[in-house]
């Protein structure tokens, strides 16, 4: 009987001094609201300059939009604004764009279509979306897209994987390391006690 008595509790502390992952699963980014505005840009194609020209657009126009809807909580409010400034996305791109001379068009619209997005654990479907479309040239190559109202441009969700479907365009496949999850170890044995 003491054998087992001496075993068991040798068997206890060596179980509670033993280091234990725990895993955190703290949410990294926000999720996309109901109603948002969504910036996309379809670039001339897959070449490396083509992608470079995507990418100076997508940061002249995000300056701008996200200067003018910062301070925006109303979603009515953030459609009118940006219905009336389309034109000025239309100068930014026009001036970006201005060397290549590439044709290109910037609408605003409730009907743009997105491919469903596996971003992280989260899957955004595929759908019209309201959106500012920017479409460089033929509009063959990967593109980029992001919320624009609420402003989440700093979550750049083109990095997650593009789910093929057989009527889809192929996009952008997340090339990046996906964000690591924090670990943590405890002891049992001292969370027991505490």
């Amino acid at each position: 009987m003491r054998k087992l008595l001496f075993f068991s509790i040798l068997s206890f502390l060596v179980i509670g001094f033993f280091p234990q992952k725990v895993t955190s699963h703290e949410e990294a980014f926000q999720v996309i609201p109901d109603e948002a505005i969504r910036l996309r840009i379809l670039a001339n194609s897959d070449e490396e300059h083509d992608q470079a020209l995507k990418h100076k657009v997508r940061d002249a126009v995000n300056e701008e939009v996200t200067e003018w809807v910062e301070d925006m909580d109303d979603i009515d409010e953030a459609r009118q604004l940006i219905s009336d400034r389309i034109d000025d996305i239309d100068h930014i791109v026009a001036q970006v764009v201005a060397e290549d001379g590439i044709d290109y068009t910037v609408e605003y619209r409730e009907d743009v279509q997105f491919p469903t997005k596996l971003y992280d654990q989260y899957v955004y479907p595929a759908g019209e979306y309201e959106a500012i479309l920017i479409t460089l040239g033929e509009a063959e190559g990967s593109n980029w897209w992001c919320v624009v109202f609420p402003p989440l441009c700093f979550l750049d969700f083109s990095f997650g994987t593009t789910v093929q479907e057989e009527e889809e365009e192929d996009v952008e496949v997340n090339e990046e390391e996906q964000e690591e999850e924090e670990v943590e170890y405890t002891f049992f044995f001292l969370k027991w006690f505490s």
